[in-house]
């Protein structure tokens, strides 16, 4: 896809959301979004949209059923020469900044099939219900993915002992479009970070990573929810401590210690 297309791409789908202005909206089946017009919609802002369970029938995901999971507006211009990825934190020995060409020339190579899911995958069947957006089993897919393992990317820059978090950054901006606010910066302890199946990909079933699905840079940490696998991945910080970006806190992606009642 070339950067034209992908520009265009994006700029159909905010023009379809209407990030101009207007309150979050829920849709059905009868808004499509560009591109990925087999997934059904459950939001246009963001776009949050889910494949059919049919469509998850092959053994790699085809990418145009994978499905999205925004939390913000995605870049609507994306250069990947220009496309740079820092490496910081207070547990980092040195910080590094690296082009995709780095990427793919300093370390070794990796095509995965690795599985991401949604933690909000099967809400629709909550009962009582719960609000966000109803997903009912289509966030989710396995498909194939090309990168580096971030393990190779962090030990070149120098994991200190005292490290304990990772947290991502990325290119996306929060729906009130100021700058200053990252709409979700997520991120893992860092035993998980070093793991064979944690990556940062540039890649997707043989090809560029979709533009929902966060081309041209993102990571796949297997085995998390799915909102640890940042897009249009412009940073790592290697924390001392647990991370503490936008949805780390509060309730967000947090299970009760002992049984409690539904609801």
């Amino acid at each position: 896809m070339s950067e034209l297309t992908r520009r265009e791409f994006v700029r159909q789908a905010l023009l379809v959301a209407g990030f101009a202005a207007g309150p979050q909206s829920t849709y059905g089946a009868t808004v499509t979004l560009p591109g990925k017009p087999k997934l059904r919609v459950l939001n246009d802002r963001p776009w949050n949209a889910e494949a059919l369970p049919h469509q998850l029938d092959p053994e790699v995901t085809p990418t145009e059923v994978f499905f999205v999971r925004n939390n913000g507006i995605p870049p609507l211009r994306v250069n990947v020469n220009d496309w740079r990825l820092r490496i910081d934190g207070e547990s980092v020995q040195r910080e590094i900044d690296l082009s995709i060409r780095d990427l793919k020339r300093r370390y070794d190579q990796v095509s995965l099939q690795l599985l991401i899911e949604c933690g909000g995958n099967g809400r629709a069947e909550f009962n009582p219900p719960v609000p966000g957006n109803q997903w009912t089993l289509g966030a989710v897919g396995c498909p194939m993915f090309h990168g580096v393992r971030l393990r190779d990317v962090l030990e070149d820059a120098g994991v200190k002992q005292d490290a304990v978090y990772i947290g991502f950054r990325g290119a996306d901006t929060h729906l009130s479009g100021v700058s200053d606010l990252l709409p979700i910066s997520r991120g893992v302890p860092i035993a998980k970070a070093l793991a064979d199946d944690a990556m940062i990909a540039w890649g997707m079933n043989g090809n560029d990573l979709h533009p929902m699905n966060g081309h041209p840079l993102r990571l796949v940490i297997a085995g998390w929810p799915g909102s640890v696998s940042g897009k249009w991945l412009t940073g790592i910080s290697v924390r001392n401590q647990v991370h503490d970006g936008p949805k780390m806190g509060g309730k967000s992606y947090r299970v009760p210690r002992h049984p409690i009642a539904p609801g």
